[in-house]
C-alpha cells in the first residue's frame, strides 16, 4: 500500500494550558448536561469544542498530528471536564484513549485511519461479546458488541475485543480495529446514568480484519514495546484504567462543587436566620468527602507519574509496579461513589428534584463506578497475593506467561 507522509503537529500546548482549557469549559458543559442526557449523546457542537481544544490529540502519535503528551495531562483534563458533564467527559476519555492504542499497532493502521483526516475519532467495545475466527491474513468478526461509548461520533471506526487462539493454540485476548463502514449502530442505550455517553451497541457481520489492525492487549515486553516511542512504552492497562479512574474522580469533584453552591445559601428549617453551614454534619461530611476524593486523585496521578518516570526514559515499566498500579487504581470508583453519596445524602430533598444537577451527577457517578476498571471487590486479592508471593494465574493482564 502507498505510505502516507507523517503529519507533524504544530503549536503543542503545555500541560497547564490544555488543562486550563478544560477548566474553562466547565460552566458550558454544566449548562448542556441536561440536554446531553436527554439526547443520549454528546452534542456535535461539544465534540467540536473538544477537538478545537486538542483533547483528542493528547495521546495521539506525533506521526499523525498528535501531541504525545504525558498520560497525566490527559488525566488532569478529564478530572476537570467531568466536573461539568460526566457524560461528555466520559466520551472524551474513550475517544481520547484510542489514539494511544494506535501507537501500539503496525503504522499501516494509523495511516489508514488518519491518512486523510487526522482528527478522526475511534470508539470501542472491548468485552468479547462477538465471535472471532482466524483466517488467512487476519480474522473474521461477527456479532454484537455492547456499550461503545461515543460511537455516534466515531467516524474513524472502533476497537472491539475478542478471544482467539494463536499459532501455538493458546487463547489470547486481542483488540481489533474495524472501520466505521464495517459496523451498524444499534440504538439500545437506555440507562439510569451517563445516558449522554451514547454507549450503544455496534453490530458486525462477516467483517475481515487484517493482521496489522490487531494486537494482544496484555502483551508487554521488548518484543512488542521495544521499538515504540516513549509514550507507547506505557502499559495499555496503566493508561486505560487511570483514565477511567480520573473521569470518575472528576465526577466526584463536580458533586463537591454542586454541594458547596447549593449549601452555602441554604436556610436551616430550625433557624429563622442562619445558613445550613452551621450544621456540623454538613461541614463534616464535606470535609471527609474532600479528603477521600483527594486521596484517590493523588494515588492515580502518582501511579501514572511513577510509570511515566520509566517510559519517558525509554524504559519498560517493571512488573511489580504494573501490578500495584493496575490494582490500586481500581479502588477509585468505590471511594468516589462513597464520597459523593455521603454529601448527596446531606442535601436532603434539595438534591432529589429532576431540576437539580446533583441527582444527575449522583446517577452518573453510580454508573461510572460500576465500570469494569473499578472492580474493587476482588482486585485486592490480586495485589495481596502478589505481595505474598503467589504466582500470577494464566490469562493474567500483564502479559506474563504462566
Amino acid at each position: 500500500m502507498t505510505q502516507v507522509a507523517p503529519v507533524l503537529s504544530r503549536d503543542i500546548p503545555t500541560e497547564d494550558e490544555i488543562v486550563a482549557r478544560a477548566n474553562a469549559l466547565i460552566p458550558l458543559l454544566r449548562e448542556r448536561a441536561e440536554a446531553c442526557e436527554k439526547a443520549r449523546s454528546v452534542p456535535v457542537e461539544t465534540i467540536a469544542l473538544f477537538k478545537e481544544a486538542g483533547f483528542f490529540r493528547i495521546l495521539q502519535p506525533k506521526r499523525w498530528g498528535g501531541y504525545e503528551m504525558s498520560p497525566n495531562t490527559f488525566n488532569r483534563v478529564l478530572m476537570e471536564l467531568a466536573r461539568g458533564c460526566p457524560s461528555s467527559a466520559w466520551v472524551v476519555t474513550v475517544l481520547g484513549l484510542h489514539p494511544f492504542e494506535f501507537g501500539l499497532l503496525d503504522p499501516r493502521a494509523g495511516d489508514e485511519v488518519w491518512g486523510e483526516d487526522n482528527s478522526a475519532l475511534i470508539s470501542s467495545s472491548y468485552a468479547p461479546f462477538g465471535t472471532v475466527e482466524r483466517t488467512s491474513g487476519g480474522y473474521i468478526l461477527n456479532g454484537e458488541w455492547k456499550t461503545s461509548s461515543g460511537c455516534d461520533h466515531a467516524n474513524g471506526g472502533a476497537f472491539v475485543g475478542g478471544r482467539v487462539a494463536n499459532a501455538a493454540g493458546e487463547v489470547e485476548f486481542r483488540s481489533f480495529w474495524i472501520q466505521a463502514k464495517d459496523f451498524r449502530i444499534i440504538d439500545d442505550w437506555f440507562v439510569v446514568g451517563m445516558a449522554g455517553t451514547g454507549s450503544k451497541s455496534i453490530f458486525l457481520e462477516n467483517v475481515f480484519v487484517p493482521e496489522h489492525r490487531a494486537h494482544v492487549i496484555a502483551a508487554y515486553g521488548e518484543e512488542t514495546h521495544g521499538n515504540v516511542a516513549n509514550l507507547f512504552k506505557m502499559p495499555f492497562f496503566s493508561v486505560f484504567y487511570a483514565a477511567i479512574s480520573s473521569v470518575v474522580i472528576g465526577m466526584a469533584r463536580g458533586m463537591v462543587d454542586l454541594y458547596i453552591e447549593h449549601m452555602v445559601p441554604r436556610q436551616n428549617i430550625n433557624q429563622a436566620i442562619g445558613a445550613a453551614v452551621k450544621d456540623p454534619f454538613i461541614k463534616g461530611r464535606l470535609g471527609e468527602a474532600e479528603a477521600r476524593i483527594l486521596g484517590a486523585m493523588t494515588r492515580v496521578l502518582y501511579n501514572t507519574d511513577e510509570a511515566w518516570s520509566y517510559a519517558s526514559r525509554g524504559e519498560l515499566v517493571p512488573l511489580e509496579v504494573r501490578i500495584r498500579q493496575f490494582a490500586t487504581n481500581q479502588f477509585t470508583g468505590g471511594e468516589c461513589f462513597d464520597a459523593a453519596h455521603m454529601i448527596f445524602k446531606k442535601t436532603s430533598t434539595r438534591g432529589i428534584w429532576l431540576s437539580s444537577p446533583m441527582q444527575r451527577q449522583m446517577r452518573d457517578i453510580l454508573v461510572g463506578a460500576n465500570h469494569i476498571t473499578q472492580n474493587q471487590d476482588n482486585i485486592g486479592e490480586l495485589l495481596g497475593g502478589h505481595l505474598l508471593g503467589v504466582p500470577l494465574a494464566p490469562g493474567n493482564p500483564f502479559g506474563v506467561k504462566v
